[in-house]
């Protein structure tokens, strides 16, 4: 970029360029001063707070805005400070990649709600991490969050994991044992790091279990009953490791299985699909379904 008049100013004994403005009000977007949602000062203000022309403003929120920090930024309103990216809903990406951003957008909303069914909580609970962190940061404040999640119990034949070869002696299968410990040390984990927000920002929490009496095919995540993602569990042959070395079995990789999110924004089929998997969802949860006690 060429140095003109326009684009650099002497305020307080330096030199203030567009980038450097937008520098400062990048720091102040990730510190939690400015939050999703916020808007920023008017031009005027900002030329008067740096020193500036008018001109050099522009140019630095026109590098906010490339950068996917700012929304609206027009000759018009000053802009706002944008919502989390949240990845198209026509492109489909891996659970563990797609998922957080997503979950970290609806907990921009003052009343968060998420519904899940899976086989166990790992993806929801790494994915969580993201909003975890704007909360702490203090970018985002909702006011209560109620996460409800459908697991299979731990007293049914599971579909998947089980072993390649049954042989029936009576012994406890090695792989239940591991996908129970599994389910309930994730479960605790992510109960543990939600009530957390309760001491910390005085958060109206709620997290509870229903055991599902059979093992789901799909995942299925509902957030704030305005968006439905669904991903299928893709059976394969995997090793699993025991004391008694490698045991040949049917697993899944939940967290590379494409993710599908269906918009209630979207138009009529999305929100059709939305409507019908919140109805499935909360039949499960008073119906079928039994608290779940994780041990």
């Amino acid at each position: 970029m060429a140095v003109t008049q326009e684009n650099v100013a002497v305020h307080d004994g330096r030199r203030h360029t567009a980038q450097e403005i937008a520098a400062r009000l990048r720091e102040r977007i990730r510190d939690g001063r400015l939050r999703p949602g916020d808007r920023l000062p008017t031009q005027a203000a900002l030329a008067g707070e740096f020193g500036v022309e008018r001109g050099t403003v522009r140019q630095a929120l026109r590098v906010l805005h490339e950068d996917g920090l700012l929304t609206h930024v027009t000759k018009g309103s000053p802009p706002r400070v944008a919502g989390p990216a949240v990845p198209p809903a026509d492109a489909p990406q891996p659970v563990m990649v797609g998922l957080a951003p997503r979950l970290a957008h609806a907990f921009t909303a003052p009343r968060v709600r998420v519904d899940a069914a899976c086989l166990t909580a790992e993806t929801l609970m790494l994915a969580l991490g993201e909003p975890l962190r704007m909360i702490h940061e203090g970018r985002i404040r909702p006011e209560s969050i109620d996460v409800r999640i459908l697991l299979p119990s731990r007293d049914i034949n599971l579909a998947f994991p089980v072993p390649v070869e049954q042989h029936g002696d009576g012994d406890p299968d090695p792989v239940h044992r591991r996908w129970l410990a599994m389910r309930n040390a994730q479960g605790h984990v992510l109960r543990h790091n939600l009530q957390s927000l309760r001491a910390s920002h005085g958060v109206d929490v709620r997290v509870s279990f229903r055991a599902l009496p059979f093992t789901p095919p799909v995942k299925l995540y509902l957030l704030n009953g305005s968006e439905a993602l669904i991903a299928y569990y893709m059976l394969a042959r995997r090793e699993e490791p025991t004391d008694a070395g490698p045991l040949p079995t049917y697993d899944v990789r939940a967290t590379e299985s494409l993710l599908f999110s269906f918009d209630r924004g979207a138009g009529r089929r999305d929100a059709s699909f939305v409507e019908e998997s919140q109805k499935w969802f909360d039949a499960l949860w008073e119906t079928i379904t039994r608290d779940l006690t994780l041990s």
